[in-house]
């Protein structure tokens, strides 16, 4: 989980395929009233997120193992994905505002704006109990790190 730029595709999918679990992506799950409201630039709300993170929620009761990338932003979003799941384990990938902006705005997100970080920082409830990665690393530090956590 993290905020927009904190790399939630890149290594979440590096630690999928190094685990050999399903990755799945959290923007997949968003219904077009959601992408629409982002791709415009206004920020989600609880109400926008309730029936996705529940959405997500079923998926995940679905799999054996899996990765999900998504942002998880508070932590009433983080019990609404985690709800009735036996093993959960949130793994926080914190950045500084200028880093993420940076990489926000080098990439091309097809319906996420640079412009909607700032609101992601204001509404980020960092977790407690995560495990916590420093994303200024490079990706295969980032999934060593996670996966020497997810081992203990």
């Amino acid at each position: 989980m993290g905020v927009s730029g904190s790399g939630k595709t890149t290594i979440g999918q590096a630690l999928a395929a190094a685990l050999g679990w399903r990755y799945l992506d959290a923007d997949d799950y968003h219904p077009a009233a959601n992408v629409a409201k982002m791709a415009a630039g206004t920020p989600l709300q609880d109400e926008d997120r309730w029936p996705w993170l529940e959405k997500i929620n079923l998926v995940l009761k679905q799999q054996k193992d899996a990765v999900l990338g998504c942002s998880a932003l508070k932590e009433a979003y983080r019990q609404r994905l985690s709800a009735g799941l036996k093993d959960f384990r949130v793994v926080y990938l914190r950045g500084s505002f200028e880093l993420l902006g940076k990489r926000a705005a080098e990439r091309k997100h097809r319906f996420m704006p640079a412009s909607l970080l700032k609101s992601q920082f204001e509404a980020l409830e960092p977790p407690r109990g995560a495990i916590e990665i420093d994303v200024a690393q490079p990706v295969e530090a980032c999934v060593a790190a996670i996966r020497a956590a997810l081992a203990k």
